[in-house]
């Protein structure tokens, strides 16, 4: 029985050294298998086809509601982003005389001085990428002097302007609420407004001019630019004194680009009043464009017999302004700029001023401007000369103290004037 268990213990031994050296085979064969650089290859090729895979059905997701937002009608409002700008801005004047009186407030109102505090807020948003709707809101605690004014007020919706770009060089602007000319005004800024000590310095005063509602179309070219609009006012008020309740306004603007900082710029107003008894019933945006009269004829009554006159449009004389403006940019910082305006009514009524300053961003900058008033006569009715200093603090606070000097017939007004402006 012994060389029968040898044997098949031998058997035993044999068969489990086979196992053991098989399974060393097989061990090392998938170890070499994993580290193989193809199967590495072909390892990744299908994690990535399987990332590939899910990417494009998120991609057909997002691409099939993309397609239906579009073919839907929606508002086109739910796009626009909306952004805040503020400035507070404040002017105060010492003035440099004996007495005060009317007429020395009336001197401070012409040379465009207007002091108080001044809080804007204005929402820029834009639609469609390519529209803008711009809203201002106003708190003004400014006066005009002798003559009346707004000597305080709460924050109110002074402006509301929505420009639609047509094209790359033609563009439509409408202003249902607070239009000046200057809203229309090619490359208008509104808060590049009030930058010297007056107002008399800005510009002509026809681009000042306050309006109820206003709609523009505005093209440009390579080196010229024209600027057509038309201006309401009077709209909801009652008729004054004189019966005149409405007024419609034709502003025109052409800029010619003479050389690559200096610009040459025609602009006009030609305003036509309508005047309109208290007996019309005319509602508020009804605009009548013609002159309408009322005649009477041999067979009508006369004004003693009848209650009342049904109605009665007088024609009234036309006014406006032109006006004459060159601009020049010295270098980024410095600018020059020179302005004329003549009267419609009255030729030998002008009004002039020129201007150079040099404000860099965050230096020491400073300007000097001079202007007048002609009404015909042998000397210059109105004279002035202002000078400031403009200290910045980065972008946002700024601050110009100034000196002012006005001869106006005989009388001579000197001020010491400062302006600060926070911007938010």
């Amino acid at each position: 029985m012994e060389p029968v268990a040898s044997v098949v213990d031998t058997i035993k031994g044999f068969a489990k050294s086979s196992e053991e050296f098989f399974q060393v085979v097989i061990h090392r064969w998938d170890n070499s298998a994993r580290h193989n650089p193809i199967e590495i290859l072909k390892r990744l090729q299908r994690e990535a086809f399987s990332d590939l895979m899910k990417l494009r059905d998120r991609q057909d997701k997002v691409e099939r509601m993309l397609s239906f937002y579009k073919s839907s009608k929606g508002n086109p409002f739910q796009e626009a982003s909306t952004h805040l700008k503020g400035e507070v801005d404040v002017v105060g004047a010492l003035l440099l005389v004996d007495n005060i009186n009317r007429q020395t407030c009336d001197i401070v109102d012409r040379a465009g001085v207007r002091t108080g505090t001044d809080s804007r807020f204005i929402f820029e948003a834009t639609i469609r990428q390519k529209d803008s709707l711009v809203t201002e809101f106003m708190a003004s605690q400014r006066g005009q002097g002798y003559n009346g004014g707004i000597l305080g007020s709460m924050l109110s919706l002074t402006k509301v302007m929505y420009t639609a770009n047509v094209s790359d060089w033609c563009s439509a602007v409408l202003v249902p609420v607070g239009a000046r000319c200057r809203d229309v005004e090619i490359a208008s800024n509104l808060f590049q407004q009030g930058r010297s000590l007056t107002d008399f310095s800005l510009g002509p005063p026809l681009l000042n001019q306050y309006y109820d509602a206003a709609a523009a179309i505005l093209v440009r070219r390579s080196k010229v630019a024209a600027c057509l609009a038309e201006f309401v006012s009077g709209l909801g008020m009652q008729p004054d004194s004189t019966g005149i309740r409405h007024c419609l306004s034709t502003f025109g603007q052409v800029i010619c680009q003479l050389s690559k900082g200096t610009k040459l710029t025609l602009l006009g107003i030609h305003k036509m009043p309508k005047s309109l008894s208290q007996q019309i019933g005319l509602g508020f945006l009804t605009v009548p464009v013609g002159n309408l009269r009322c005649h009477k004829h041999l067979d009508m009554p006369t004004e003693a017999s009848l209650p009342s006159v049904p109605c009665s449009i007088e024609d009234n004389v036309a006014t406006g302004s032109i006006a004459l403006m060159l601009e020049s940019d010295l270098d980024e910082s410095s600018r020059i700029r020179g302005w004329v305006e003549m009267q419609k009514s009255n030729p030998r009524y002008l009004q002039w001023a020129v201007a150079l300053s040099d404000i860099p961003e965050d230096e020491l900058g400073w300007g000097l401007s001079l202007g007048g008033l002609f009404r015909g006569s042998s000397a210059w009715d109105h004279f002035q000369v202002e000078a400031f200093l403009k200290f910045n603090s980065g972008k946002r606070f700024s601050f110009q103290p100034g000196f002012m000097y006005v001869m106006d017939g005989t009388n001579r007004v000197p001020a010491l004037m400062f302006r600060s402006s926070w911007s938010l």
